[in-house]
């Protein structure tokens, strides 16, 4: 089909301008004066960011928090997976439930629900718990690293469970069965044949999860800021944020060391996965699925996972929906009750600021995952279909931005943008959401490309189809599923994207999630339960509707065929 040199050079350039741009300004930044002395070399930056009597303080926390979230989430995702592909526990259901919808979810509401249940002021939790304990002083207190450790280890346990479960789905339980008649225990195989085999998936779960956390605001914002408990990403956002002069050199310095950092775990990563070959366990047909029987564990393991399922998905909405209905943060009473209205929504229906940022976020979810598809596309069928040095070189840059942190990128395309008339607009925001998420449109992509034979698009050329004929006519049709996922997973992406958006929006130019962190900081806890709510409903809708046409357009090929 299309072998154009000419088509990879291209993507090669579009990709490498989205990707290698922002590293390149971010470093360039790093050594001038500030934006309005851009190439005035200075060490001035990274003397002053390094030697900040702060700094080690906040290295510590950022290494804390990575790796205690990289620890919640695995241990989480080794459970459930254990659960879900080796015993016969009843709805196993739930957990794909738990590793979809917690992605419609935006972070920074799910950080939000929390810190309303356990804030020690006024936490809903809080407040009951010292009401029925008749307690003078609350008993737990978001406002920690232990904190913002749980809250950001159970947001990144869908990442850790889509990693381990297929590793753990296909073991070959004959190792197991062979220990257990040498007479080892269950804990004695588990760690000595069980844990041993899934080495490469436990510890590409740990690095992912601390690329993740690194990469995380909206827990470290929502739930660290206020308790002074700083980390990386929330030091940058002090540095550009805070103060009568922001320090972009500054915050550029800083950034280059999260930037190196992720980099590296990345690649670890993907070392890990590719020798995840030597692990292999099934090789022939000896492989025999078996099932642990739970026996009378099985009621109260199902209790865990439906727990876990409740706190992950149904107790952030309660807890927002309910708060979003009162004038101020209170715990469940009948005072409570009797002062529940709508006033928040009529507030936030009529504040022309967050319709603006409404509409934004929709229009960049819409056009964006569209736009992003689009190249992810030619960019995937390049990969797969031309194994050339320069489609390599293509595969290489298009994953690299899958490392970048979006505060760290955002600074370095505020470097970029501020010298052109894109600066402050959504056109700044488009560019920056489609350098930072094309990952999740290409992989999808790749993946329905490989199922696609070679054979089909030679015999369109051979009946005398055109190379574009042929995209349209035989591969595009094949590619609905894979374009379908793609679609969705940016757009929800867009749609609640924060760490990029603090950085690059403008008065003009706000996004949901930024208003949301403005209601925060400000402590509208009512408008922005409601506004929260309301950006839910059409993360949720965007899926519903791109799942229901992506089968209806497969009913349709399937007719015509």
């Amino acid at each position: 089909m299309i072998r154009k040199p000419s088509l990879t050079l291209t993507l090669i350039l579009i990709v490498g301008f989205l990707t290698i741009c922002p590293v390149l300004m971010l470093f360039l930044g790093s050594f001038s004066q500030g934006l309005g002395a851009f190439g005035t070399f200075t060490l001035e930056k990274y003397i002053s960011a390094y030697t900040d009597p702060d700094f080690a303080e906040i290295l510590l926390n950022t290494l804390i928090f990575t790796l205690g979230s990289a620890v919640v989430a695995t241990l989480l995702a080794l459970f459930l997976a254990y659960m879900n592909t080796r015993t016969n526990i009843p709805f196993k259901f739930l957990f794909g439930v738990i590793t979809i919808i917690p992605m419609m979810i935006p972070h920074i509401l799910f950080a939000v629900s929390w810190v309303l249940l356990l804030n020690p002021s006024n936490g809903i939790l809080n407040r009951l718990l010292m009401q029925a304990f008749g307690l003078e002083d609350a008993l737990l207190n978001i406002y920690t690293l232990p904190g913002m450790i749980l809250v950001e280890g159970l947001l990144d346990l869908p990442i850790a469970y889509l990693i381990i479960a297929p590793a753990m789905g296909s073991f070959d339980v004959s190792l197991e069965e062979s220990s257990k008649v040498c007479g080892a225990s269950f804990f004695r195989t588990l760690t000595r044949v069980t844990l041993p085999v899934l080495r490469p998936a436990i510890l590409a779960s740990g690095i992912l999860v601390i690329v993740r956390s690194l990469a995380s605001f909206a827990v470290p914002s929502v739930i660290g800021m206020p308790g002074r408990k700083y980390v990386l990403a929330t030091h940058i956002y002090r540095t550009i944020s805070t103060g009568f002069a922001t320090d972009y050199g500054k915050a550029a310095a800083i950034g280059m060391s999260a930037l190196a950092a992720s980099i590296v775990l990345i690649y670890l990563y993907r070392y890990l996965t590719a020798e995840s070959s030597r692990y292999v366990t099934i090789s022939s047909r000896g492989y025999k699925p078996t099932l642990l029987d739970l026996k009378s564990a099985r009621i109260p393991l199902f209790g865990i996972v439906g727990f876990l399922s409740f706190i992950l998905i149904v107790l952030p909405v309660v807890v927002l929906f309910y708060t979003s209905l009162l004038p101020y943060v209170m715990a469940p009473s009948a005072r409570a009750f009797s002062l529940i209205s709508f006033k928040n929504w009529v507030g936030v229906l009529k504040d022309p600021i967050s319709l603006l940022a409404l509409k934004n976020s929709l229009t960049l979810g819409l056009a964006g995952a569209t736009l992003g598809v689009i190249l992810s596309i030619f960019v995937s069928y390049v990969i797969v279909k031309m194994r050339t040095t320069a489609s390599g070189i293509l595969e290489s840059l298009s994953f690299l931005s899958f490392s970048f942190p979006g505060i760290v990128i955002g600074v370095g395309f505020m470097w970029f943008f501020v010298h052109t008339p894109l600066y402050g607009t959504l056109w700044a925001l488009l560019i920056g959401y489609i350098a930072t998420y094309l990952p999740y449109g290409i992989r999808p992509l790749s993946s329905a490309f490989v199922q696609i034979h070679s054979h089909l698009e030679e015999s369109s050329r051979v009946c005398g189809a055109g190379p574009f004929q042929t995209m349209r006519r035989i591969v595009i049709p094949l590619l609905i599923p894979g374009i379908i996922s793609a679609w969705i997973l940016m757009a929800t992406m867009f749609v609640r994207e924060l760490t990029l958006s603090v950085v690059l929006s403008r008065p003009g130019s706000e996004v949901l999630a930024v208003q949301i962190l403005r209601f925060a900081e400000d402590g509208l806890w009512g408008r922005l339960s409601a506004l929260g709510i309301i950006m839910i409903f059409f993360s949720s809708t965007l899926v519903i509707a791109a799942s229901l046409l992506g089968r209806k357009l497969m009913k349709t090929q399937s007719l015509s065929a």
